[in-house]
């Protein structure tokens, strides 16, 4: 009788870890982009900082099991498109975007997509685009870079993620622009995700990569590559503590962007409200403060209503820039 009564506690015991164990295995965030670009740091930036959490005992629901998965296709259309239309109460799922993620919205890329077809949970933090080449390559400023674009355009291939009115697009058609050079002239090939971007240059198939800072980081540290400027209002701090601001150059182009996770459309509300608050307690605790540093962002928090007011605001001023370059759908 005791032999039974302990199977009976144990197969209970074993039920409620193997529950667990599938809850924890569900939870999961979606880069909406190939491996190794900043929609991938992301993720991971996600997943450290609600680590720190559990290991304080401070999360709920239990986060550190969560896992990583890519799913690229239209600068972030598939994930966007896979998501509200079908897991669309998927409570366990978070899905990063950019700033470039609502440049999309606000051209019409991802669709009929509005602001309210999902749940925006939290901005992590902000991010600046960059200009970047080979460390060999004989651009050794943006003066350069541009000065050769003037002369061969066609000589002069860019690497993006995404295609024409992407915001690694327009970060080039700015600079094109202010140094007196029709964007319309832009030689470059679209790519998914800045890590791709990277690979194809220092395979030599582009002498160019338009990206962000925290993807420049990544690379930069091991020495192939030069960072020529960054597009943020003063000069970064860490490894890209040398480079030039555009600014500095005399091009003033300044381009930010923000970094986060939205959840789909019909998460119950106490779920997402669960998330949230998780997010307010990262994002306010000094550990993270450090790892997003670490990462190469800068600080910027924003999490539920709002995040989403915020991102309705972006979404406008976004279309309204992409009207001018006749990028809207």
């Amino acid at each position: 009788m005791k032999s039974s009564k302990s199977t009976a506690a144990l197969l209970a015991l074993c039920s409620v870890l193997l529950l667990r164990t599938a809850h924890a295995a569900s939870l999961e965030c979606i880069v909406p982009s190939k491996p190794g670009g900043a929609m991938d740091l992301t993720c991971k930036l996600a997943k450290k900082g609600l680590q720190g959490l559990d290991a304080s005992g401070d999360a709920k629901p239990t986060l550190s099991d969560m896992s990583i998965r890519y799913l690229p296709g239209g600068i972030g259309a598939v994930a966007w498109n896979s998501l509200v239309a079908q897991p669309r109460a998927k409570p366990n799922t978070l899905v990063a975007f950019s700033g470039g993620s609502l440049l999309y919205l606000a051209e019409g890329k991802f669709g009929k997509a509005k602001v309210s077809d999902v749940r925006w949970v939290a901005a992590l933090g902000t991010d600046y685009g960059m200009i970047a080449v080979r460390a060999d390559s004989p651009y050794k400023n943006l003066g350069d870079l541009l000065a050769a674009i003037k002369r061969h355009p066609k000589k002069v291939l860019v690497g993006l993620s995404g295609t024409a009115g992407s915001q690694d697009w327009f970060k080039m058609a700015l600079l094109l622009r202010s140094a007196g050079i029709d964007p319309k002239v832009l030689q470059f090939v679209a790519l998914e995700g800045g890590g791709e971007a990277f690979t194809a240059m220092h395979a030599n198939y582009v002498q160019v990569v338009s990206g962000d800072a925290s993807e420049a980081v990544l690379y930069a540290a091991g020495g192939n590559t030069r960072v020529l400027a960054v597009l943020s209002p003063q000069r970064l701090p860490g490894v890209l503590a040398a480079t030039p601001t555009a600014r500095e150059q005399g091009v003033d182009v300044v381009w930010p962007v923000i970094r986060g996770v939205w959840m789909g459309p019909q998460v119950p509300d106490a779920e997402y409200r669960k998330w949230v608050g998780a997010f307010d307690r990262m994002l306010a605790s000094p550990q993270f403060a450090q790892i997003r540093s670490d990462a190469g962002l800068y600080p910027f928090a924003l999490t539920g209503d709002a995040l989403k007011e915020y991102v309705s605001k972006a979404v406008d001023e976004y279309g309204k820039r992409a009207t001018e370059f006749g990028m809207v759908r």
